[in-house]
């Protein structure tokens, strides 16, 4: 039996087209002739994931992604068809995670399994997440790097400008001026230190006695401890002694004597009493004075003419005779 050739014709563009619908299928990551499971996850954004992305549980690929689209044209939500070719179990409260695997921007999807004993089931939707790409990690360590880096090139510049402007040329001659100055500071020193090292040397030999008179004192101290002691035991049994004298009464007495003196002194100083009188009245003083100086004219008197009051005469004496006279000074 001859096969025309339109029936030839018709079967190379049946078997062109299932190639091709195996070779769409292909790229995508579909595999038409193996058992497979879907499931969804919705995200608001899935910062570049593209179909036929891998899925991986742990590291080992499971699938990839079939498809991406908008939930409706009045949302901005996007669902993402996973296509599992393993038979591995997922738990309903697994975590369907969008992360880099490299530097270069790539976006796959990790399955985190759940704890659940309750297993999802083809069709079913999973629990979304994103993770930040490795790029944005070190981004996002670098930045507080770089702005460290920025404000340190700014301080460094900033402390340029300040130095350029401290340093000017008053500046360095007034630095040089205080270099010069420290170096005769310096010097003064060392004279000053030769001039010690000098007066020690001379003085030596007397420092020498000095240190030895020094070494001798203690020795007699040492010597004389026991006589140190003793004098420290007497002056101890002294403050004892007079710690239990009635100093305390002695002192009370001797105020009280003290305020009684006061007394008699201020009644003197007012005129009371005899004393007084005697030393605040002025005519008693005079009267005293001028009988003071009377007693002595007659005590005088009598001396230079003892006839006057004592006579032994058988004829009485003149009145002439017996008449007061002063007597002359010589």
């Amino acid at each position: 039996m001859k096969i025309s050739r339109e029936i030839k014709i018709g079967a190379f563009l049946i078997i062109v087209i299932l190639f091709f619908i195996l070779g769409i299928n292909f790229i995508k990551g579909k595999d038409i002739f193996r058992k497979h499971r879907t499931f969804f996850a919705v995200y608001n954004q899935i910062s570049g994931l593209v179909s036929a992305a891998p899925v991986s549980v742990n590291g080992l690929n499971v699938g990839n992604v079939s498809k991406i689209y908008f939930e409706g044209p009045q949302s901005g939500r996007i669902i993402i068809e996973i296509t599992l070719y393993n038979p591995i179990q997922i738990p309903v409260n697994s975590v369907a995670t969008i992360f880099s695997p490299d530097l270069l921007g790539t976006k796959n999807i990790n399955l985190v399994l759940g704890n659940s004993t309750v297993m999802a089931q083809s069709g079913d939707t999973l629990k979304s997440s994103l993770t930040a790409s490795l790029s944005e990690e070190v981004s996002a360590q670098v930045a507080p790097l770089k702005r460290k880096a920025e404000d340190l090139m700014l301080s460094i510049d900033t402390m340029v400008t300040v130095i350029k402007t401290v340093f000017n040329t008053q500046t360095r001659e007034n630095l040089k001026a205080s270099f010069e100055h420290i170096r005769q500071a310096i010097v003064n020193i060392e004279h000053t230190t030769f001039n010690l090292d000098t007066l020690v040397y001379g003085q030596r030999s007397r420092m020498e006695r000095i240190l030895f008179n020094i070494e001798d004192i203690s020795a007699n101290i040492r010597m004389n401890d026991k006589n140190i002691s003793n004098i420290l035991t007497n002056f101890s049994a002294i403050s004892d002694t007079l710690a239990k004298a009635q100093i305390a009464h002695t002192i009370q007495d001797v105020h009280s004597t003290v305020m009684s003196f006061s007394e008699i002194t201020d009644k003197i100083n007012q005129g009371k009493g005899s004393l007084g009188l005697l030393l605040n009245d002025k005519k008693l003083y005079t009267n005293l004075e001028k009988s003071s100086n009377e007693i002595n004219q007659l005590i005088t008197d009598l001396k230079l003419n003892p006839h006057r009051y004592l006579n032994f005469s058988v004829f009485p004496p003149s009145s002439k005779r017996n008449q007061f006279q002063a007597p002359v000074d010589k």
